[in-house]
């Protein structure tokens, strides 16, 4: 028992159970439907972060009930993630699928894996909107530890699919907005002029 449950109290039995050392068909069905997920990492110090991953449906690929494959899709290289691995080799994931409150969680052990052979070998980069940089650089094998599905309590609680609600951010061109926002505050360092192609050339229009 941890301080927070001597506090609060202990979780139910069926919370408890829900807990698994490998991933249930629910929770394997549940990724290969997920577009996107959230890749949380530590240092071996504890410094913490968390990397949104994103592809189409299935691009985390289930090997079995204790295994997933996470390509490495080429970004800004600044590979945070990959640096905390190199001393912490735990990681936690949550899926996510627009429009469902319900979310999966896997906590696990990863080992580096090279995309010129082995289990990525072939592995194309499965996005939506590729450009020209898009491709697979490495990858990650996750071993499972846990694996748990999460209720919608949070989703609902922060109406986050609430379609009216969306439709009303996407009317406000908040990626324009944030895009300006962002290179605003670039301005004012000492950052080189930023150069803006594809997706984000067309926000900043």
């Amino acid at each position: 028992m941890n301080k927070a449950q001597q506090k609060f109290g202990e979780p139910i039995e069926i919370v408890r159970k829900k807990v698994f050392p490998n991933m249930n068909g629910m929770v394997q069905d549940f990724i290969r439907q997920a577009p996107f997920v959230v890749l949380a990492t530590a240092n071996g110090a504890g410094d913490c972060d968390a990397s949104p991953k994103g592809g189409r449906p299935g691009f985390v690929r289930v090997v079995d009930d204790k295994h997933l494959v996470l390509p490495d899709i080429a970004g800004n290289n600044l590979f945070q993630s990959y640096e905390n691995l190199e001393t912490n080799p735990k990681v936690g994931l949550l899926f996510l699928i627009p429009g469902c409150d319900w979310t999966v969680r896997v906590n696990g052990r990863v080992s580096l894996l090279e995309a010129e052979r082995g289990r990525l070998q072939g592995v194309a980069s499965e996005v939506f909107d590729p450009d020209d940089n898009t491709r697979v650089l490495q990858g990650l094998l996750v071993e499972v530890d846990e694996a748990l599905s999460h209720c919608p309590r949070a989703f609902t609680f922060s109406r986050l699919w609430n379609t009216d609600a969306i439709a009303a951010t996407q009317a406000t061109n908040p990626n324009r907005y944030w895009l300006g926002r962002w290179r605003d505050e670039m301005a004012r360092t000492d950052a080189p002029p930023l150069v803006l192609e594809g997706d984000w050339a067309e926000a900043d229009r």
